[in-house]
């Protein structure tokens, strides 16, 4: 939760020490208003205080020590005074240190030392923590901060100056980045000459988005698992991979971004967002131009996933948002935190609930997962023997659940490729054909659906949208019941096979769901078949 904060002097403010500023505070990537009074008056016998109401958290409550300290830095001398600043709505927690700057000029203003003669304090917006010598440090949350100061039609926003590109993505917002407290004071009195930070924020965002470290010519085979990634990039799909140890997984997983659809400007703007609220972004970046891929280890816990620490933080599960979540070693995560993503994998959103504060963040995300097919790693492997009994597999496979199973899409079984046929291979078909493919079937799917709100590719087709878009004819059908009834699948297999299905007829071009495509859709579905079943998982 952060704060930007504008000023609005009361006409009897240097007489009754009283000055009321305009502020906002982020609840999840939702800006809410605050209020901030501040009374300064001559202390009483109980001694001079400086005081912080209004559910401050303590960052917050720190404050008072780097305000005064950062002004007696800079030379301004005052008799000790009680003090008093409310953060109102005083229910509402507020947390972070984005306070420092607002306060401290606020303080000045109260006792009279800085004078708001050349800008029209009602209009400006201020951000920024500040340290002991009265440098303005960086803060969390300037693009959210941004967006909300124009949407309520201010003028000016000022932020520390590592933040200031970041929140100049903003158009129809002068942006000011300061170093020091005594910038900030020379634009209030107009000794200082501070130019507004200006970004072409299309010019940086399109020359960024074709660079990508790795690509899928460097690929040699595995030619059905490029297929797969190809119609899980068109679709939206999650998509896990089984195989043994060195086939290749990891390496495969790296260069989906590379053939994913880019980032349009309103994803990049909701993407960035949450960067910004957990302090992610690089300092000199202005949007983020790439799909993120998000890798956690698999001694993630369940806080640092869903997010939501003391503090309301984006976990990994928002910060992949738009994006890919990739789990390597999915079977070595912890079942109680790889159970936290059948909510989000349903609903595209999570919901944080502490005691001290509740937040929803966006989640959209597609699901990566790989595995080993047994503790070995080598079950069914051509070249290796399986040390592992039918006991120790059938746990190892058990830690996934069969919920958590059904909300990915696409299974696909690897292995890896000889060295004879590798030293031999051409390489192989470059990211940017695949792209350009993938990109065609995603425009089919948003003329699709634009009648539609957040809807945006199959994966995310509701019940209804799939009996409209996928209708089957009877062989398709007949097709379909026979693999249910014999793999013994789920309603909810049955939608994501059909989801695939129409992927892969957009990626043909084709109006209608044929059986090919019914029948291809059921081939990534490995983990459903007997021998796996058998398997315990």
């Amino acid at each position: 939760m952060k704060f930007f904060i504008t000023y609005q002097l009361s006409p009897t403010s240097f007489n009754a020490m009283l000055a009321t500023i305009q502020s906002a505070a982020l609840n999840g990537l939702n800006a809410f208003p605050v209020t901030i009074e501040v009374n300064s008056h001559e202390a009483s016998e109980g001694g001079a205080r400086f005081t912080i109401v209004g559910l401050p958290d303590s960052a917050v409550k720190e404050s008072s020590e780097r305000v005064q300290a950062a002004i007696r830095e800079n030379g301004f001398q005052y008799q000790m005074r009680s003090t008093v600043v409310n953060l109102s709505p005083a229910d509402m927690r507020k947390e972070g240190s984005g306070f420092d700057l607002p306060i401290a000029i606020a303080f000045l203003l109260s006792l009279g030392h800085v004078h708001a003669d050349q800008i029209d304090l009602q209009r400006y917006m201020f951000v920024g923590e500040l340290g002991l010598g009265g440098q303005v440090l960086p803060v969390r949350g300037a693009l959210p901060i941004a967006i909300k100061a124009r949407e309520l039609k201010y003028e000016a926003l000022i932020v520390p100056e590592e933040n200031a590109r970041e929140a100049a993505v903003v158009n129809n917002l002068k942006v000011y980045g300061v170093k020091h407290l005594q910038d900030v004071i020379g634009l209030l009195q107009g000794s200082s000459a501070l130019l507004p930070t200006v970004v072409n924020t299309r010019e940086e965002f399109y020359a960024a988005q074709q660079d990508f470290p790795y690509d899928f010519s460097e690929v040699k085979g595995q030619e059905n698992v490029k297929r797969a990634f190809e119609v899980a990039a068109a679709g939206g799909h999650n998509i896990i991979l089984i195989g043994s140890p060195g086939c290749g997984k990891s390496m495969m997983a790296k260069r989906l971004p590379s053939i994913l659809p880019p980032l349009s400007l309103q994803e990049s703007l909701e993407t960035t967002q949450i960067h910004s609220i957990a302090g992610q972004l690089n300092r000199d970046s202005t949007l983020i131009s790439q799909r993120p891929f998000r890798t956690p280890h698999h001694t993630v816990s369940d806080v640092g996933l869903a997010g939501g620490t003391r503090q309301a933080r984006p976990g990994e599960v928002s910060l992949a948002h738009n994006g890919v979540l990739f789990l390597d070693e999915l079977t070595e995560f912890n079942r109680a935190a790889l159970e936290i993503l059948r909510q989000p994998l349903e609903d595209r959103k999570i919901t944080i609930t502490r005691a001290q504060y509740s937040v929803e963040y966006p989640c959209s995300f597609m699901l990566v997962a790989s595995m080993n097919p047994c503790p070995c790693g080598y079950y069914g492997d051509p070249l290796h023997k399986c040390v592992c009994t039918p006991g120790q597999i059938s746990r190892y496979l058990s830690k996934i659940s069969g919920p958590l199973l059904d909300r990915i899409d696409i299974h696909i079984e690897m292995q890896a490729v000889p060295f004879s046929e590798l030293s031999q291979m051409q390489p192989g078909e470059p990211s940017a054909t695949i792209r350009e493919r993938v990109v065609a079937a995603r425009k089919i799917q948003e003329e699709r659906f634009k009648p539609f709100k957040g809807i945006h590719c199959n994966a995310q087709m509701s019940e209804r949208m799939i009996h409209q878009y996928a209708e089957l004819d009877s062989s398709s059908m007949d097709m379909l019941r026979m693999a249910m009834e014999r793999l013994s699948l789920s309603a909810r297999a049955y939608s994501r096979i059909l989801k695939v299905a129409r992927t892969i007829a957009d990626l043909e071009h084709c109006e209608k769901v044929q059986s090919s495509h019914i029948a291809e859709a059921i081939g990534y579905r490995n983990l459903d078949r007997g021998d796996w079943a058998e398997r315990g998982i």
